[in-house]
């Protein structure tokens, strides 16, 4: 059985080609501990982070975003 890879740099590297190399590094390592733990991010995760990392939203923005996530998704749950 092989091992699953953490790719998120190329699988969407037009995301990250808006950071400097600092911010890069930033957001891979946050993503990256989230996925060791289990987590799987999709494109939507990784714009966000990426947005707000590069100031395009507030933390208040990010957070609304990540809620509307959660609801979404206990939503589709709920609905099964």
């Amino acid at each position: 059985m092989s091992q699953p890879t953490f790719d998120v740099e190329t699988r969407w590297p037009e995301l990250f080609a808006q950071l400097d190399p600092e911010q890069r590094r930033a957001v891979v390592r946050s993503l990256a501990a989230g996925w060791h733990e289990g987590w799987e991010p999709n494109r939507e995760d990784v714009a966000d982070l990426i947005d707000y990392t590069r100031g395009a939203l507030t933390f208040d923005e990010y957070q609304a975003r990540s809620a509307a996530k959660a609801e979404r998704i206990a939503g589709a749950a709920t609905t099964l």
